[in-house]
């Protein structure tokens, strides 16, 4: 077997390789979170979130697949599969059955923000490590942000 050599120093690899595994649990979760609340999402917006949440489950999966292959491309076999991310998954889910569009509003802009605080850890550990990383990081950062703005437009109440 032909093994992929990183041309980072080992230190340097384990930290990047981290942060990229530890991103892609959180992209392949959002993108199932996504998944679940665009099959069950009811409401007065159902067609507006419906179809929001199908550009999440799209920058979720292509941004996923970035970091896993830039994870490969370090040596650092990229991990999704379905027992690793239940085991690891830290993200806001939700609830079992139908769900008021409201709530799905609040619960993306939620697991997105949290997605978006560790991955500005990500981004910080990074930044000595691995720069070409740091910048993947930053990049996806800047994508989920973009989706959590919005949902929080979205949930603005009439007349703020």
């Amino acid at each position: 077997m032909t093994v992929v050599r990183s041309t980072l120093p080992d230190e340097a690899s384990r930290v990047a390789g981290k942060a990229l595994q530890e991103t892609l649990v959180d992209l392949l979760g959002l993108s199932l979170i996504g998944k679940q609340a665009h099959w069950n999402v009811v409401g007065p917006r159902f067609r507006s979130v419906h179809l929001q949440l199908d550009e999440v489950v799209s920058t979720a999966r292509s941004q996923a697949d970035t970091v896993a292959e830039r994870a490969a491309t370090l040596g650092v076999p990229p991990d999704g599969r379905p027992e690793t991310i239940a085991k690891v998954f830290a993200l806001p889910v939700p609830e079992e059955g139908l769900l008021r569009d409201a709530d799905v509003v609040r619960l993306m802009a939620d697991a997105l923000g949290t997605a978006i605080i560790r991955l500005r850890e990500r981004v910080d550990a990074t930044e000595k490590a691995d720069p070409v990383t740091q910048d993947l990081l930053i990049s996806v950062t800047a994508e989920l942000e973009k989706q959590r703005w919005m949902f929080e437009a979205e949930s603005t109440p009439a007349g703020a």
